[in-house]
C-alpha cells in the first residue's frame, strides 16, 4: 500500500510574487493525483515535526529562529536571498517535516510499505545552522535521524536525484555512517557543492551530469555509480529527495530528462528496497518548477511507487 501524506497547511507557505517555489507547485500535483488511476492511494493528513525531531538534525538557534521569524498576515520575512517565510510558512514547515516522521513511523510498524510526501517547503538545502534554497528545515534529514533514534535503524539510504545538489542532507549527515547519501546533480549549478571527492566517512556519494546531459548521461551515473553503492550498503530503509527539476522543460537547469526517466530510476529504487528493506521507501517532494512538467513527472513517480 502506498500512503500519501500532504496537508492544506503546505500551500500558505507563500515566498512572494514571482518566487519559483510557489503554491501553485503543490496545487499542480495534488491535481495530478486527484485521478482515478490514484484512487487506491491511502490520503493521511501530516502532522507536525515536535521541536525534539526538528533538533535531531537543526542546531537549536536554527529552530529558534525560523520559529520566531514569522512575520504578520501579508508580511514577508527574507531569510537570504532566495529563501522567505510568510505568515503561513511555520506552520507549512512543520507538517512538511511531520510528513517524513510520520510515514517513517508507518513504514517502520507495518502500517504501510511506501510513502509519498506531497508537501513544502522543500528541504534539502537547509543545514543543521540555516535555512537556504528555499529550504527552512531539512525534511529528509529530520526523517532519517528519526528512523535512527526511535526505530533503532542502523543502515538509512537517502536517494536524491533533485538536479541541484542535497548539501544540507550531505552536510548533516557526511560523518553518520549509519546513512548513506546518494545524489545525481548538475555541476557546475546552485549551490555549487556536491563534487565526486566529498566522501564524508565513506558515506556520501555524488554522481555529477554536466549541463545538456540527458537520458542516457542520467541513467548511466545511477546505473554504474549510484545504485551500485545503494546495493551494497544494504539499506534497511530508503529515502528519496525527488526533485524533479532536472526534467527538460524545467527553468532551473540544464539536464533534459523526461518523466519516463524518473519512473525508470523510481522502479529501480523500489526493487531495492524490495531486495534489502522488505519494500520499505519514502519519498517527499523537493525541487520541480515548471508545472506541467512537474505534474507529469509526479505522475510517472507516484506509479512507479505505486508498482
Amino acid at each position: 500500500m502506498l500512503r500519501l501524506y500532504t496537508h492544506p497547511a503546505c500551500l500558505q507557505h507563500d515566498p512572494g510574487p514571482g518566487h519559483a517555489e510557489q503554491p501553485a507547485r503543490l496545487r499542480a500535483v495534488l491535481r495530478a493525483l486527484d485521478h482515478d488511476r490514484y484512487a487506491a492511494l491511502d490520503r493521511i493528513e501530516a502532522p507536525r515535526a515536535t521541536r525534539e525531531q526538528l533538533l535531531r538534525v537543526h542546531a537549536t538557534a536554527h529552530v529558534e529562529h525560523i520559529l520566531n521569524s514569522v512575520p504578520p498576515e501579508g508580511g514577508i520575512c527574507q531569510l537570504d536571498e532566495d529563501t522567505a517565510m510568510s505568515h503561513g510558512s511555520l506552520e507549512a514547515a512543520l507538517r512538511a517535516a511531520g510528513a517524513l516522521v510520520a510515514a517513517v513511523d508507518a513504514v517502520l510498524d507495518g502500517t504501510a510499505q511506501r510513502a509519498f510526501c506531497a508537501v513544502r517547503p522543500p528541504g534539502h538545502h537547509a543545514t543543521r545552522e540555516r535555512a537556504m534554497g528555499f529550504c527552512l528545515f531539512n525534511n529528509i534529514a529530520v526523517a532519517a535521524a528519526h528512523a535512527l533514534a526511535v526505530h533503532g535503524l542502523k543502515r538509512v539510504a537517502i536517494a536524491d536525484f533533485d538536479v541541484h545538489h542535497g548539501n544540507g542532507t550531505q552536510a548533516i549527515f557526511e560523518h553518520e555512517p549509519r546513512v548513506l547519501f546518494a545524489s545525481s546533480h548538475q555541476s557546475p549549478l546552485y549551490p555549487d557543492s556536491g563534487r565526486e571527492d566529498e566522501r564524508g566517512v565513506g558515506n556520501i556519494v555524488n554522481g555529477i551530469l554536466s549541463p545538456g546531459a540527458g537520458s542516457y548521461e542520467f541513467r548511466e551515473v545511477w546505473d554504474s555509480v549510484l545504485l551500485p553503492r545503494l546495493n551494497a550498503f544494504r539499506p534497511q530503509l530508503i529515502l528519496v529527495s525527488a526533485g524533479f527539476d532536472a526534467h527538460r522543460d524545467d527553468p532551473l537547469a540544464d539536464i533534459r530528462l523526461g518523466e519516463e526517466d524518473y519512473a525508470w530510476l523510481t522502479e529501480r529504487l523500489v526493487a531495492l528496497a524490495c531486495t534489502h528493506a522488505n519494500g520499505r521507501l519514502i519519498s517527499t517532494l523537493e525541487g520541480g518548477y515548471d508545472l506541467t512538467a512537474l505534474a507529469a513527472s509526479t505522475s510517472a513517480h507516484v506509479s512507479a511507487l505505486m508498482g
